[in-house]
């Protein structure tokens, strides 16, 4: 006698009206959406993430490093190229996360307001931040993981903890794509993007102690890196590099996570009064 297997009055496959979605399914779907999206673009991407460590490392960490270290011996003690190869992981993240969060978000909102036919859905605004943040962050961790892996061909790294640099990448790409987000939510138009690249990246990307310690600059400047997460994350870096890690890394890591909790609100806010307001 054959049997007939029931299914769960939750299962999609059953006739009749369905079960609304949950929430991990919505941001599944916005995640899936981006992905797709992401898959199509990929191989440009992918070249530049690998490339762009490597001329790096050629230019910066050999070829500026060389006369550092016949200088002065290299930087706190250490080789130059050992110094700013694992800072430049949490710079790329930065630079991942802005041009993710910048004019790719702005165009979803008003070239192509795709977040508004997503918002037309059971999907909700913290849906569409959270799918669109997970694949940026995705991002992060593979430009993070590219540059690891080209730096230690080059022996930037003196430990295996480096590959904790790869997790602390997604936390930096997430600490200024979510208030990025945010920004973008609120931009009058896609002109704001200058000041943010001139103004705001550039300056912490040169006085982070990206390329020398923050000690050695004046005094306003060396506290204003103090608040900003890019310095956060390129001492977060070096440590997981060279193993080094100590107590007062959990405060770098606090505040990363700060600016990831604080630009949340301001993103969900700004994106609301945006979408729905």
């Amino acid at each position: 006698m054959a049997t007939v297997q029931l299914q769960s009055p939750t299962s999609r496959h059953v006739h009749g009206e369905r079960s609304p979605l949950r929430p991990a399914e919505r941001v599944g779907a916005v995640a899936a959406y981006f992905g797709l999206v992401y898959r199509r673009t990929w191989m440009g991407s992918v070249f530049s993430r690998f490339i762009m460590p490597l001329l790096f490392l050629l230019a910066m960490g050999i070829g500026l490093g060389s006369l550092v270290d016949d200088a002065s011996g290299g930087v706190d003690g250490v080789p130059y190229l050992l110094f700013v190869a694992p800072a430049m992981i949490a710079v790329q993240a930065m630079m991942t996360a802005v041009s993710e969060s910048t004019y790719p978000v702005y165009g979803l909102f008003t070239w192509n307001r795709m977040y508004h036919s997503m918002l037309a859905t059971p999907l909700t605004v913290s849906d569409l931040l959270l799918g669109h943040l997970a694949v940026i962050a995705a991002q992060g961790g593979f430009a993070a993981a590219a540059f690891v892996l080209v730096a230690a061909l080059f022996g930037s790294f003196t430990s295996w903890w480096v590959l904790l640099a790869v997790p602390i990448g997604v936390l930096v790409t997430l600490a200024f794509a979510v208030p990025l987000f945010g920004f973008t939510a609120r931009a009058k138009g896609d002109s704001s993007f200058n000041v943010v690249y001139r103004l705001v990246i550039t300056p912490l990307m040169l006085f982070s102690g990206a390329f020398f310690p923050v000690e050695r600059l004046p005094i306003v400047l060396e506290v204003l890196a103090w608040v900003t997460p890019l310095w956060h994350g390129v001492e977060l870096c070096r440590a997981a590099a060279h193993g080094s890690f100590a107590p007062f890394d959990l405060v770098h890591l606090a505040v990363l996570v700060l600016f990831v909790g604080a630009g949340w609100l301001y993103a969900r806010t700004g994106m609301t009064r945006r979408l729905v307001s």
